[in-house]
């Protein structure tokens, strides 16, 4: 290669590599250009509330939800959802709540508060397989009793979820339904009171009564020894008391 060859290779004006040079300066140039656009229109950041602000979560498992329809003709089991369950313990109320979100859509397809009452059973022996019942379900916003079976992975999860469970329930049963249950022996105490009152009375009423009678008694008493005192002197032809006549 002579010196010229050499210059023009350098340089980038020869028909070979100095060509691709040029190309590749020319793509890194506009890779690096990244021009930016303020929106025409400003959106604020809207916060929406999932109403599970003030509770806090006992356990949190991944599951398969299934609802029994008796309204179908055989009654079958039907899929509610895939997602996270959820128990979830209010700070100030002292309640506990199954929540189940789907996943992508977290559309609710469980809802409804833990009871002293509620039993899971195990479903056709499955080890990972839970059933239950609860008298309100608020899934379609509107409260009905419903019949669940829930899913898990693996034996682990669903031991798990009945410990918390059976945790759920003896907390509610402490903490609400003892509570209620004070306020109903204040009411029956406020009943016995009540009660009371009225027995008094009623025995005020019936020594009321009695006196009465025995006053009743004792007229006609009076009544029948006049009449035989009447009927005696009659006997004895004695004059009676003239009977009072009209002028």
């Amino acid at each position: 290669m002579t010196e010229g060859e050499t210059a023009t290779a350098a340089n980038g004006t020869g028909n070979g590599s100095g060509e691709g040079g040029t190309t590749n300066l020319n793509n890194s140039a506009a890779s690096e250009h990244d021009p930016h656009f303020e929106p025409i229109v400003t959106l604020p950041e809207v916060v929406v509330p999932t109403l599970e602000e003030d509770e806090e979560e006992m356990i949190k498992l991944r599951a398969k939800l299934f609802r029994f329809d008796s309204s179908e003709s055989p009654s079958e089991w039907k899929d509610r959802g895939i997602g996270d369950v959820k128990l979830l313990k209010h700070r100030t109320k002292n309640t506990v709540r199954v929540v189940m979100r789907r996943d992508k859509t977290l559309k609710i397809c469980a809802n409804h508060y833990v009871t002293p009452w509620m039993e899971l059973t195990p479903n056709c022996g499955s080890d990972r397989a839970w059933v239950w019942s609860c008298k309100a379900d608020y899934a379609d916003e509107t409260p009905r009793p419903e019949l669940l079976a829930i899913r898990f992975a693996n034996a682990e999860f669903a031991q798990r979820w009945k410990e918390k469970f059976e945790e759920a329930k003896a907390f509610v049963k402490e903490h609400v339904y003892r509570g209620q249950s004070d306020e109903e022996e204040e009411e029956e105490d406020d009943d016995d009171a009540d009660k009371s009152d009225d027995d008094e009375d009623a025995k005020s009423s019936s020594a009321d009564k009695q006196e009465v009678e025995a006053e009743k008694k004792d007229t006609s008493e009076v009544t029948e020894q006049l009449e035989k005192l009447n009927v005696s002197e009659k006997e004895s032809g004695e004059p009676s008391a003239p009977h009072e006549t009209k002028e």
